[in-house]
């Protein structure tokens, strides 16, 4: 495990290459991310998973979203509508809060981004890469076709799953070196 801790990173969608993720490894990875410590039980993750056409269809949102948007960027919105087409998943991140709030906001926040922690050790493991991305103002995930959530729910970000070349990206990085 301390070796999947210290290689971990970030793989961007622009690395991604063609290429699924096998159902097994999506729930496995899912699986994972379960096993989060958080306080009096509230287990407050809650994640949608995309594959593919609605990863075509969540790009075209974004773009649209962000276009609307003052002062937006041509580069940004390039990005931002071709972004989750790279990737075999994207998993859509929600905090979702304690109806009693029996424990503070920041505590289920944390125990999230625990719970994608494991996932992204877990994507690490099995050999994909993993991003996770913030969303951004502009961007209210609530009213993405297909997303039901209700009022306790924050959205907290996209989690990208893809594939990569590693041996490329370890020439890459002894570049860098």
């Amino acid at each position: 495990m301390n070796k999947i801790i210290k290689t971990r990173r970030s793989i961007f969608p622009a690395q991604y290459i063609e290429g699924t993720i096998e159902k097994q490894d999506l729930l496995s990875i899912l699986d994972a991310a379960r096993w989060a410590p958080n306080h009096r039980k509230t287990e407050p993750w809650r994640y949608k998973v995309l594959t593919g056409k609605a990863l075509d269809r969540l790009g075209t949102y974004l773009g649209n979203a962000y276009e609307e948007t003052p002062g937006h960027k041509k580069i940004k919105l390039k990005k931002l509508r071709e972004n989750p087409s790279k990737a075999a998943a994207v998993i859509l991140i929600f905090m979702h809060r304690d109806e009693k709030e029996s424990v503070p906001e920041w505590e289920e926040i944390a125990a999230t981004s625990m719970s994608v922690q494991n996932m992204w050790l877990m994507t690490h493991e099995l050999g994909y890469g993993g991003y996770w991305s913030s969303p951004k103002s502009f961007v209210d995930m609530k009213n993405f076709e297909g997303i039901t959530t209700d009022k306790n729910e924050r959205f907290l970000g996209f989690f990208y799953i893809g594939n990569y070349d590693k041996k490329g990206l370890i020439i890459m990085q002894q570049e860098k070196l």
